[in-house]
């Protein structure tokens, strides 16, 4: 189908504020993100809960009350921090305690994959409670649907075991209020984004703020420990301590706040509220006392949600062939840890496992005749459903967890930012800079972008208009030497150009072979010269973003390589492997239209997402845990692997060079964000406060000494690293 004719729309801008209601409630305790295929998979057990209001009355408190006396350790009896992300994104909390909005949170894990407007697989729920009976012949209830969910049905799995009765009830609260069912036209406000309520500046320093000392009670070495403010706004600020166990912070703007302990992990959870800092404030010290008397970890709900995939996976029973196979099959498109929390039957894990291999990758709308995707085989099928049965049954219990060391030396010279945005359930995906400094975003099941004031927190949104049965998503962002911002919608196979001067868009068409909602363009490139590239077919296009019109055409060797890169001078264009699974890299001389076709053999180095470096070596993230460099020069691949636990443990999505040849890549299912200097082959391995790495883009700022490092987590929430050396 050939497309032509750009289409048009203005737009106001949509701001939202989260505003605290009395009858929202925010859980302290347990849950984690999502991601992209196994969208219908999360587990739910849930613990401690914290009222949401009680807990924005804490940080209101926290902005002008006086500080309070250093307060003890947490012991085992103490409330849950209910700052800790991990924990409420694994009991379903993002948006409130109980009821529908709850329902909301869990319909989005566990049922939109099959039950959405665009796949005929599953009813559309919507009206669920407008008919007289369900498929089963039995009267539409809360009785009725409760029982459907918790036993399943021919094609739908058995809920028992991963949701409790109170999960049921909440999702059931949900489809019956009618306003199921979570297609990203209105997702959410997130009730932690406090930039535009609460207006404090964001730090831009890197030293010469408050400072402490951290002791371990047992006497334990404190080197490696993440310490957190979280100021009014909602920003947090982590840093780590060295070897003596001390710590500094940036220096911040006079008031209060709340000092915490990031994911502590191996030790009980500590937080002091209202604490004052006005420029080098000396802390009190905290002392910290660690939850078991020995290296092992108890398998309770409170520390799997601090775990990382990587050590889930690390962690769980079964052979390096059966955990190989998972992390091929199962690593493009979401976290590990969203399967692992789940419990179900051969039976359940069959049908899951079905949905996601026999559907197209990441949309599941449109189901495959007759193959696995992502170059997996039968044979791949029934080794993960096997595996899964036998290590996450009902039945199954979980040993003592192990963790992966804390950062050493170097490694521990870092500042780390989180910003919290707007809304929730937007799975954001991209980030680029504009001249300005601010930091756009892309989301991947929404129909919003985003533009974030690292300045202030405050985040500015444009509503990206819908596409005629095609599913709301955005994916790669470029903003170009006018700050004009360029956008792909990979289901509707959609160019935005997005003024944000005057919040004009425009939407052109891209001609692709997939059908609607299947991912069809997505990782293009913008040229210095203005024009697009990307791949499809077996072919580079160069493409016209005006009209959509494909301008030239050069063979290539993958029918379909995941990434699009263009030099900086515009000579070069390169990519990878497909997205899943794959040994192939390529770099096209775009001014002789010369192809340099490579591959790694037999051996799967997967080169998925990533850029050119200054002497225009092409880098990629690699799927089988190392960097991947395309050495135009010599004409050969390269594999750089870090001082981590190998593949499959460790992999990468992505890898981005800096003005300076360094490379810098998030471990996707670790906590870790990995320094590269290629001329001496040193890495430096640096923490992230949440059990999260999941970094599908990175943008570097190399107007900084040293330079700024930038990701949006696919868990909901924009990232800032900056190294100190």
């Amino acid at each position: 189908m050939e497309w032509t004719i750009a289409r048009t729309v203005s737009i106001e801008n949509s701001h939202d504020s989260a505003l605290c209601n009395d009858n929202d409630w925010v859980d302290c305790m347990l849950r984690k993100s999502v991601a992209c295929r196994f969208a219908l998979l999360l587990v739910c057990g849930s613990i401690g809960t914290a009222l949401y209001c009680s807990e924005i009355l804490r940080w209101s408190a926290a902005a002008g009350a006086a500080p309070n006396p250093p307060q003890a350790p947490s012991d085992s009896t103490a409330p849950r921090d209910a700052l800790q992300r991990s924990a409420r994104m694994n009991s379903y909390t993002l948006v409130a305690n109980s009821g529908a909005a709850r329902g909301e949170n869990i319909y989005f894990y566990k049922c939109w994959t099959c039950h959405n407007r665009y796949t005929q697989s599953a009813p559309y729920l919507q009206d669920l409670y407008q008919r007289s009976s369900l498929l089963s012949g039995k009267p539409v209830s809360d009785q009725s649907v409760a029982e459907h969910i918790k036993e399943g049905g021919p094609l739908m799995p058995a809920f028992r075991s991963s949701l409790s009765d109170s999960d049921i009830a909440d999702l059931v609260a949900y489809i019956r209020e009618g306003k199921c069912c979570v297609e990203g036209e209105n997702p959410p406000a997130n009730p932690w984004y406090r930039a535009e309520t609460q207006k404090w500046p964001v730090q831009t320093e890197l030293s010469a703020g408050a400072r402490g000392d951290v002791r371990v009670a047992s006497g334990d070495s404190p080197e490696g420990i993440g310490v957190q403010l979280v100021a009014p706004n909602g920003v947090r600020t982590t840093v780590y301590t060295n070897v003596e166990g001390q710590y500094e912070f940036p220096k911040m703007q006079a008031g209060s706040y709340i000092l915490r302990i990031p994911t502590p992990l191996e030790f009980k959870p500590y937080r002091r509220d209202s604490v004052s800092i006005n420029g080098a404030t000396k802390l009190d010290d905290i002392i910290l006392e660690k939850v078991s008397k020995s290296d092992s970890l108890p398998p309770t709900p409170e520390i799997e949600a601090q775990l990382t995939g990587a050590e889930l996976l690390w962690n769980l029973p079964g052979t390096a062939e059966e955990k190989a196979t998972f992390q091929k099959a199962c690593s493009p498109c979401h976290g590990w840890d969203q399967i692992f929390r789940n419990r179900y039957d051969e039976r359940g894990w069959s049908l899951i496992i079905d949905r996601m291999m026999h559907y197209y990758s990441m949309s599941l709308a449109v189901r495959i005749k007759g193959k696995p995707v992502l170059g997996t085989t039968e044979q791949d099928y029934n080794t993960i459903v096997n595996w899964l049965s036998r290590i996450r049954s009902p039945e199954f219990k979980d040993p003592p967890f192990r963790i992966f060391p804390r950062p050493r030396g170097a490694s521990t010279r870092v500042v780390v930012t989180e910003y919290e945005l707007p809304r929730t359930l937007l799975l954001p995906h991209d980030v680029e800079a504009d001249s300005k400094g601010n930091i756009w975003y892309t989301s991947h099941k929404t129909e919003y972008i985003g533009k974030l004031d690292p300045r202030t927190g405050i985040v500015t949104e444009y509503k990206i208009p819908l596409t005629p049965n095609a599913m709301p998503g955005t994916h790669r962002v470029f903003v170009d030497k006018k700050d004009i911002v360029w956008v792909s919608e990979p289901w509707g196979h959609i160019l935005d150009r997005v003024d944000p001067q005057t919040g004009k868009i425009t939407q052109v068409p891209i001609p692709v072979p997939e059908p609607l909602n299947v991912a069809g363009f997505s990782n293009f490139a913008l040229a210095p010269d203005g024009f697009v590239w990307d791949n499809q077919d077996f072919h580079v296009r160069k493409i016209d973003p005006a009209t959509g019109k494909i301008l030239q055409q050069f063979p290539n060797q993958v029918e379909f390589s995941y990434d699009n890169m263009i030099s900086a001078d515009g000579s070069y264009w390169a990519g990878g492997g497909p997205p899943g699974y794959g040994n192939t890299a390529e770099r096209l001389d775009i001014r002789t239209g010369k192809m340099m076709s490579l591959n790694t053999g037999i051996h799967m180095a997967t080169a998925k997402r990533g850029g050119f470096d200054p002497s225009d070596n092409a880098w990629f993230g690699g799927g089988d845990g190392a960097l991947v460099e395309l050495d135009g020069k010599a004409a050969r691949i390269v594999e750089h692997w870090p001082p981590t636990a190998p593949s499959p443990i460790t992999d990468f999505y992505e890898a981005m060079p800096d003005k300076n040849g360094e490379v810098w890549a998030g471990i996707i299912h670790g906590r870790e964000m990995v320094r590269l200097d290629p001329r001496r082959e040193h890495w430096t391995v640096y923490r992230l406060p949440e059990p999260y790495g999941y970094d599908r883009r990175t943008w570097v700022d190399s107007s900084t000494h040293p330079v700024t490092v930038w990701y949006v987590d696919y868990n909901g929430y924009m990232v800032r690293i900056q190294p100190l050396d």
